[in-house]
């Protein structure tokens, strides 16, 4: 997921070539040889250090501003028994060491997808080892990519076993996917709670010198930086972000030394709540209020799904790094230095952490306390954003805006339409429950349901892209999910006080995305069985049976092979077309992004004389359009590149045999390779298939040279260029059931009219679009 800071490798490599040719001096072999390890070795602990410092502004905001309102939660009623302190802070201490350290830190953050964290990342995964996509748009092409990287397994294997037990039911892909969007409805309601709770925390620090001011001023202030904070998202924050790392490692600083005061000063015998001895003790009574306060210390691991959703731009070594040596260690003395100061003050647990700053230090860190708490939010609000992106890459969310920020990191993103609705939402969870002990137990509801979300989905990464023995799979999910699922009881007790809040976000979300996807994956079925054969356009002979008008015209279609049904309504209702037809097809791969000299595959339908083609675009779930004329002139080149090359095997003896896919023209004879910086397939059969040498001989029948055919397309380029883009409206059948009619004729057709037109999304100039409306049947 993008963040609110990214970095990029290529300046710290570049550093360490300046740095070697600093230190290359005349030495013999062996010298030089153990000067150069030496070198490597202490230059990549400089490069880990930096990361891992880094790592702190983008990745452990959310973890670590925790520590404002963990023991409020845990004990909103008041302390009755110190006994009572020291288990909350065993139960603390012991959640920190199972779920962010041991599972997410050392085995979820391996699980990445070319670094990408998150919960699509992990489906993203899933679906390049198994056929479990629920629209079918997949080809065997795509698999050549240089990121489509996946494992193969044995047939009688047990991972082989469960991919086709996977593979096998539709209502099995169906119900994966519904567990990803349970998730990441999730994180997106922790966009909302989290800059709520966090930056409500903060603001609270304003009252200790004045117990008279109301909780109203509180919850204005509050507001007033919320508003702030979304308001200010569209500028981004390449120049701010600078000062992430800094405050956070700061922050980090003041909350552990004040916890060693606190320990010094008030009772070190909290220091036995190491001893997982006292969780028992906790628990002996069996008290409801002991177990509902599960959710309290829930609250103490929240900001650890951030961590692996905000891996992006930083190697897990860096992550761990920073995980061990900062963040763990300071967490355990923040929480032990107020379980220390709550064992003298039981009335003071409201504002544990503030009344446990020593007087001298206390303004430096409440304002360090309000930057950390915005930090948080940030990185929480930018992985919002980058999810909703994620989703509708994959065809589970309505069309929206999307603007870059930065332009240097391509992950710097800002959706307009969502950042207002997560501002209403966050104010009015903020202003309406006025209290951050209910928000608490709505935040601990998300948390605890993504972590959940996310040991389900490692089961199967663990059986299908690691191969783990089936053993040690079992023991990791078992142990996940009795934590998890001991702290997801201990909520649903609290689904009334604020925990039903992310409930209700989730399942508006969810409705949205389910239905959208199911409105997608009709209507892309519709079109698959309704589209042209190529008999039937070859039937028609080099006119079409139309008049050839000067021109290109590129018509787009989700359909990656066989000529779409918009174009024989089209042709049907105006028989004219342009001298040039392409269809166009931009289609997302489970992959987080496609290289730029791979991303355009190009084939011939029909013969030469027809100059019909077809371009497929190939995006990654990570990767963005651009608004500019730059997609537009890519898919040219490839064109006219694809025409010259075209030519050239029609030249080649038939002892060759070429395949111009994957980035490179091979040829297979003799065992020599050329490359070139094109990704396209030749055919003229009706799917994409590798080229082969007499797949082109009705090229050489046409009599046209490629100079002849290039400088007629040349020619239609400069006559004008038509976007034909498809107005589609989809209703239901007549016969569907009444909650299908209710999906696509009401929620369906409700999102498509007040999401963004394709036309936007693909920047195409108002004065070259042409819409065809059509009316499908599902």
């Amino acid at each position: 997921m993008a963040s609110g800071v990214d970095f990029d490798g290529s300046e710290a490599k570049g550093e360490m070539w300046d740095l070697e040719q600093k230190l290359d001096q005349p030495m013999d072999e062996e010298a030089g040889r153990l000067k150069n390890m030496y070198r490597e070795k202490k230059l990549s602990s400089l490069l880990l250090l930096r990361l891992a410092f880094q790592s702190l502004g983008v990745v452990y905001g959310d973890l670590g501003t925790s520590p404002l309102y963990v023991f409020y939660n845990t004990f909103p009623d008041g302390v009755d028994d110190t006994e009572d302190i020291i288990g909350a802070l065993s139960l603390i201490i012991y959640s920190l060491t199972l779920i962010p350290l041991l599972k997410y830190v050392f085995i979820v953050c391996r699980a990445t997808d070319n670094g990408q964290g998150g919960t699509f990342a992990l489906y993203s995964l899933l679906c390049r080892h198994a056929k479990v996509r629920t629209i079918p748009n997949q080809h065997k092409t795509d698999e050549e990519l240089t990121t489509y990287s996946r494992n193969t397994v044995h047939e009688l294997s047990f991972a082989a076993k469960t991919k086709a037990w996977l593979e096998a039911n539709a209502f099995r892909k169906t119900s994966l996917l519904m567990l990803v969007l349970v998730g990441t409805c999730m994180v997106i309601g922790d966009g909302i709670l989290t800059p709520a709770i966090s930056v409500l925390s903060a603001s609270g620090g304003i009252r200790l010198d004045h117990p008279k001011m109301s909780n109203d001023v509180v919850v204005i202030v509050a507001v007033i930086i919320l508003v702030g904070l979304f308001s200010m998202q569209h500028y981004g924050t390449d120049r701010v972000g600078w000062l992430f790392a800094p405050v956070v490692l700061l922050w980090f600083l003041f909350i552990g030394g004040i916890g060693i005061y606190n320990i010094y000063n008030y009772d070190s015998s909290v220091l036995k709540a190491f001893s997982p001895l006292y969780i028992y003790r906790y628990f002996r009574n069996g008290k409801k209020k002991d177990w509902t306060s599960l959710g309290g210390i829930m609250l103490s691991i929240t900001g650890t799904e951030a961590l692996f959703a905000d891996l992006a731009h930083f190697p897990v070594s860096a992550v761990q790094l920073a995980f061990t040596i900062v963040v763990f260690p300071c967490l355990l003395l923040a929480y032990s230095g107020q379980a220390a100061y709550l064992m003298q003050n039981h009335d003071h647990v409201v504002d544990a952490f503030y009344r446990s700053i020593p007087e001298s230090i206390y303004w430096p860190v409440f304002i360090i306390a309000t930057l950390a708490a915005i930090v948080a939010s940030q990185a929480t609000i930018s992985a919002t954003f980058s999810i909703i992106k994620q989703a509708h890459a994959l065809g589970c969310f309505p069309r929206v805006k999307v603007v870059h920020t930065s332009k240097t990191f391509l992950g710097q993103i800002y959706i307009p339409d969502m950042n207002w609705i997560l501002m209403v939402l966050c104010i009015a969870v903020t202003a309406g429950f006025r209290d951050k002990s209910q928000i608490g137990n709505a935040y601990g509801t998300a948390v605890v349901v993504v972590m959940l979300v996310t040991t389900l989905l490692m089961t199967l990464i663990m059986l299908l892209v690691w191969h783990c023995h089936w053993l040690l799979v079992l023991l990791f999910t078992l142990l996940s999910l009795v934590v998890e699922c001991t702290y997801f009881s201990a909520v649903l007790f609290k689904i009334d006080q604020g925990g039903w809040v992310p409930l209700v976000i989730a399942a508006a979300f969810l409705l949205i995305m389910y239905v959208w996807h199911y409105g997608t994956l009709k209507r892309y079925e519709f079109e698959m069985h309704s589209k042209v054969s190529l008999a039937w356009i070859l039937g028609l002979g080099p006119s079409l049976g139309l008049v050839r008008v000067p021109g290109i015209g590129l018509v787009y279609t989700e359909l990656a092979s066989g000529v779409p049904h918009i174009f024989s309504h089209f042709i049907t209702n105006l028989p004219a077309i342009h001298s040039v037809v392409v269809f166009v097809c931009v289609k997302y791969l489970p992959v987080y992004t496609v290289p730029e000299d791979e991303r355009f595959l190009v084939k011939r339908i029909g013969p030469k004389s027809f100059h019909m083609f077809r371009c497929v675009a190939r995006y990654g779930y990570k990767d963005l359009h651009k608004k500019d004329d730059d997609f537009e002139n890519k898919l040219f080149a490839n064109l006219f590149t694809f025409v010259r090359l075209e030519a050239m095997m029609d030249g080649c003896s038939d002892s060759d045999e070429y395949s111009l896919c994957g980035g490179t023209v091979q040829s297979r004879e003799n065992g020599e390779t050329s490359a070139s910086n094109l990704d396209f397939t030749i055919s003229s059969a009706d799917s994409i298939v590798p080229a082969m040498h007499g797949n082109t001989s009705s090229g050489r029948e046409s009599g046209q040279t490629e100079g002849d055919e290039l400088e007629f397309m040349r020619s239609c380029r400069d006559a004008g260029v038509v976007h034909i883009l498809g107005n589609t409206v989809v209703i239901a059948r007549r016969e569907s059931r009444f909650y299908k009619k209710i999906a696509i004729d009401y929620i369906y057709a409700f999102l498509r009219k007040i999401c963004r037109e394709n036309s936007v999304i693909f920047n195409v100039p108002h004065e070259s679009l042409l819409n065809v409306g059509q009316v499908f049947f599902v």
